[in-house]
């Protein structure tokens, strides 16, 4: 039992008293959230955490009066990275900041400790720091990148989407170079036939 709950039981309530008891009944809020639990996870820097969180997504349909409504689908998604920041330790609205690497992009996420959005929080791992705030691997993040950058080559490879050619291509293309062929041979034929008339016309030019 309080001093306050004493005073109100005896009657000696004092007018300064009553700011104190109301904040005290305002304490207690009514809340789906275990806060205590919460609490007691004790969040620091340095850990890894998975965090499932509670997103709901807003669907426009229509009812059996066919009139439009708009349907709320709860879903879980999870969301693990590492805690850089923890502000305003247990206090109500203490905020914690999780940063993660998605498809080689830094995400950052900050989430209220005791917000109704979040389902649970699990503490995958614990590593031991010596600061309060890591906005470091920001920079040491980029830098990596960029030193990965420098040791990647260019190259300008493709694929190959040629298909393969079908029967009927290829009876075809047989054909063509059968009657190139055929050309072909034909042509020094017709070639010795003209040399020899015209040998016998440059005899004829230089008789005359």
């Amino acid at each position: 039992m309080t001093s306050t709950d004493r005073r109100l039981r005896g009657g000696l309530l004092c007018f300064l008293c009553l700011p104190c008891y109301s904040s005290a009944i305002m304490q207690q809020v009514i809340t789906p959230v275990n806060a205590e639990g919460r609490a007691k996870l004790g969040l620091k820097p340095g850990d890894t955490v998975r965090v499932i969180q509670n997103i709901v997504d807003l669907k426009k349909g229509k009812g059996a009066d066919k009139k439009e409504k708009v349907i709320k689908n709860t879903r879980k998604q999870a969301y693990e990275g590492l805690v850089i920041a923890v502000k305003h330790g247990t206090e109500a609205g203490a905020p914690f900041t999780v940063r993660t690497t998605l498809s080689g992009v830094g995400v950052e996420k900050t989430f209220p400790l005791y917000t109704p959005m979040i389902d649970s929080i699990e503490i995958v791992k614990r590593s031991k720091v010596r600061r309060s705030k890591l906005y470091f691997i920001r920079e040491k993040a980029a830098k990596a990148v960029r030193r990965q950058l420098r040791n990647a080559r260019m190259l300008h490879w493709k694929s190959d989407e040629t298909l393969p050619p079908t029967e009927e291509e290829l009876a075809a293309a047989q054909a063509e170079a059968a009657a190139a062929e055929a050309t072909e041979t034909a042509a020094p034929v017709e070639a010795a036939e003209e040399a020899p008339a015209a040998e016998e016309k440059t005899e004829e030019v230089a008789a005359a």
